[in-house]
């Protein structure tokens, strides 16, 4: 986040970077000193830095807001009030989305996917590696609305890093792998390991991208090559990126098994990334034992047609 910020700050003068106490934690220390007169840390006042930011907007700047997901939750009327009621071109870099480890229960992301995919005009992205992750950003800064990258704590998978400013395409999700009768719909930190257990049923594995909006013409399409679905989110099941799925599911009266995986509903202590994510079954070993019980005679993978 930090190299992508400086980058596009080279690229678009418009752009300024407002953080709330949390330039070390965010890595804003090389923007804050290379671009010091577009640098703003408004202290421990995060409602202001959402409001800053909204104004800024109206004066045709471009700003990104970069902050810790459980500091974004004291925002949430400024989120939704102060810039998406007026759709204004705002940037949020969520930090510590997800499981956050050693940071314990008051730092532990649990809970974005849930309260952002509900405002209107909102864009939610969450990157699957390092890569993707500089794309959404890229992503999001030109989208002309406000839009959120939701990003994890800690060491990515090692996905080499273009220096571009390259965007995607809002709304596309990325099938990693065709496979047969289950589809893996996996948001941001969770594609690793639903590319492993795809491999290991021989499943289709899709990175979806995105949380909002999703990818319909793909669901449908899945819907109708597949008998069952499975979501894995490193966020609450309620109201995540799961039951936005089952939402369309049930609104277009597709009836499909689908099976929501996600972090449980308590606050998460401390312990590894890692340690967490095997406790919550949301490693490859927890996901596969998970799919076994609910759908053992899909998960026997059945002979491929001849061709």
């Amino acid at each position: 986040f930090g190299d992508w910020l400086c980058d596009m700050a080279a690229a678009d003068t418009r752009l300024l970077g407002i953080t709330p106490a949390m330039r070390e934690g965010s890595g804003l220390v090389r923007y804050s000193r290379e671009y010091p007169d577009r640098y703003f840390d408004v202290g421990i006042a995060e409602q202001h830095s959402v409001t800053l930011a909204a104004g800024m907007a109206c004066e045709g700047m471009k700003p990104v807001v970069a902050i810790y997901s459980t500091f974004l939750q004291r925002a949430y009327d400024q989120v939704i009030h102060d810039v998406a009621l007026q759709n204004l071109d705002v940037t949020f870099a969520i930090d510590r989305g997800g499981v956050v480890g050693p940071d314990g229960a008051t730092h532990a992301g649990s809970f974005d996917l849930s309260f952002l995919r509900c405002v209107p005009n909102l864009v939610v992205m969450a990157p699957a590696d390092e890569n993707e992750c500089r794309q959404m950003l890229s992503t999001a800064f030109q989208h002309p609305g406000p839009a959120a990258v939701r990003y994890p704590r800690g060491n990515g998978p090692g996905a080499k890093v273009d220096p571009g400013l390259a965007t995607l395409p809002i709304g596309k999700a990325d099938v990693r792998r065709r496979g047969q009768r289950i589809a893996l719909l996996a948001f941001g930190a969770l594609v690793p390991v639903a590319d492993a257990v795809a491999q290991e049923i021989d499943a289709t594995c899709v990175n979806m991208r995105y949380v909002k909006p999703l990818d319909e013409a793909l669901l449908a399409e899945l819907a109708r090559s597949h008998d069952a679905f499975v979501t894995l989110e490193d966020n609450a099941v309620q109201g995540g990126a799961g039951s936005a799925v089952a939402e369309w599911l049930a609104g277009q009266g597709i009836e499909k098994p689908i099976l929501i995986l996600g972090l449980p509903d308590e606050f998460i202590e401390h312990a590894s990334r890692e340690e967490i994510l095997a406790d919550c079954g949301l490693d490859a070993a927890g996901v596969r034992a998970a799919l076994l019980q609910r759908w053992p005679e899909l998960t026997q993978a059945r002979p491929r047609a001849a061709i």
